[in-house]
C-alpha cells in the first residue's frame, strides 16, 4: 500500500512521522468483511449452566487475545508496520469470530448463528446505523431480517469505511514504537470487549429468523418485503 514520504521536520534524537498518511483502501476492507462473514467457525462449547458467567470468561479470554495479537502486529515500525494493519484486522475479526461462535453455543444457541448475526455482533458497535435495515428489536427478541448479498455487502462497505477511516490512526501509531503498539494493543482489548457485549446481549434474547417471524410485508420497506417473499420457504407467489 503507498504512503506519503512526506516527513515532518527532523528533530534530533526524535522519530520522523510521516506529515500525510495514505488513506486505507476501503474495497479491500470491505472485501475481507464479506469473506470474512461468509464462514462461521464451530464451536466445542457446550451449552452453559451459566452461560452469563461462561460468555463474560469466553470474552474475558478472547479480550487478552487480540490485545497480544494486536500489539505484537503493531511492533514493527514506520512502512514496515504500515502492511500490518490488513492482516492486523483480519487476525482480530478471527479471535472474535471464535468468540462469538463459543458464547452463542454457550447460550445454547449455536446454531442460530449465520451471516447475519455474526456481522451483527463484529460490527454493530461500529456502524450501528448500517443495520438500521437488517436487525428489528421486538420486545424481548431480536428479528434478523432475510436480506440478499447486495444488503449484506451495502452494510459491509459502510462498516469498511468507518474501519478504513479507523485504520489510518493505527497506521500513524506504527511510526511510535513500543508506545504505538501499547495503544494498538489496548484498543483491540477494548473492541473485543465491545463486540462481546454485543454477543452476550444477542444471544441472551430470542434470536428469530423473519420466516419465522409473524412480521407481515406490509411491515417493512418495499424492497425488504420483496427480499423475505422470495426467501420463505412458506411464502405465498407473487401476485405480480
Amino acid at each position: 500500500m503507498a504512503f506519503s514520504q512526506k516527513t515532518s521536520p527532523t528533530v534530533p534524537g526524535s522519530t520522523q512521522v510521516p506529515a500525510v498518511i495514505a488513506p486505507v483502501d476501503h474495497g479491500r476492507v470491505t472485501q475481507a468483511i464479506l469473506d470474512f462473514v461468509s464462514q462461521i467457525p464451530s464451536s466445542a462449547v457446550a451449552s452453559s449452566a451459566d452461560p452469563h458467567a461462561e460468555a463474560r470468561r469466553i470474552g474475558q479470554r478472547a479480550s487478552k487475545r487480540a490485545a497480544l495479537t494486536a500489539g505484537s502486529l503493531a511492533l514493527p515500525p514506520g512502512p514496515l508496520g504500515w502492511l500490518t494493519v490488513l492482516p492486523e484486522l483480519i487476525a482480530i475479526w478471527r479471535i472474535q469470530a471464535q468468540m462469538v461462535s463459543d458464547i452463542a453455543a454457550a447460550y445454547g444457541q449455536q446454531a442460530s448463528l449465520g451471516r447475519e448475526q455474526m456481522l451483527w455482533c463484529l460490527f454493530r458497535h461500529t456502524a450501528a446505523q448500517a443495520f438500521r435495515d437488517l436487525v428489528v428489536r421486538m420486545g424481548d427478541r431480536m428479528l434478523f431480517r432475510r436480506v440478499s448479498y447486495a444488503v449484506v455487502e451495502r452494510v459491509a462497505k459502510q462498516v469498511g469505511l468507518k474501519i478504513g477511516q479507523r485504520a489510518a490512526g493505527k497506521g500513524l501509531a506504527r511510526w511510535l514504537p513500543v508506545v504505538g503498539a501499547l495503544g494498538v494493543g489496548a484498543y483491540a482489548y477494548y473492541d473485543t470487549g465491545q463486540v462481546a457485549a454485543t454477543t452476550i446481549e444477542l444471544f441472551s434474547r430470542e434470536v428469530v429468523h423473519e420466516a419465522d417471524s409473524p412480521v407481515v410485508a406490509a411491515d417493512r420497506p418495499p424492497a425488504q418485503a420483496a427480499l423475505g417473499a422470495a426467501d420463505a420457504a412458506t411464502a405465498p407467489p407473487s401476485a405480480d
